[in-house]
């Protein structure tokens, strides 16, 4: 048995995939080329180097970018982010509305388990699923990605709330 399995063993818990709790999102870099994009800009942009050098909480990012360098939306506050391309599973918790580079995967709760679930717990649990996208990851010679649909079918335990005292 597990670690996972012996600390859950009696507990009511539901296992649900990772795309039915989150909206995925691959990051992106703005144009260089366009110094607009990169001149006073206000929106974190997360890389690999902002978890390296400030750690896995993180409400500003070292490198900023402009409204205009942004296509769609922000990802929303309090969403997590793992990195999905050569160094896999490295992943934090971000405070502030962001974007990130291409090599960082974002995952922001969708909305029927906003206020139901902890983040920090979600936090704490993407130790294991870092894990498991190194295990799982294609690779290349030296080079590791994982793909937002082999993502998608990861599975984390819900503690269930109907019964307090599992």
């Amino acid at each position: 048995m597990s670690y996972l399995e012996k600390l859950l063993e009696g507990v009511e818990v539901e296992w649900k995939t990772v795309d039915t709790l989150f909206y995925i999102k691959n990051g992106y870099t703005p144009s260089k080329k366009k110094k607009e994009f990169w001149t006073n800009g206000t929106i974190p942009w997360f890389r690999m180097e902002d978890i390296r050098i400030n750690g896995r909480i993180l409400r500003d990012s070292i490198q900023h970018i402009s409204s205009s360098a942004v296509r769609g939306n922000l990802i929303p506050a309090y969403s997590l982010i793992m990195s999905t391309t050569a160094t896999l599973g490295e992943h934090a918790l971000i405070l502030e509305p962001f974007l990130t580079n291409q090599q960082i995967t974002s995952f922001s709760l969708k909305e029927p388990y906003k206020g139901k679930l902890n983040i920090k717990f979600l936090f704490y649990y993407f130790f294991h699923f870092g894990e498991w996208c190194t295990n799982n990851a294609n690779k290349n010679g030296s080079l590791a990605i994982i793909g937002v649909n082999k993502l998608k079918k990861y599975k984390i335990p819900i503690p269930c709330p109907n019964n307090p005292e599992k």
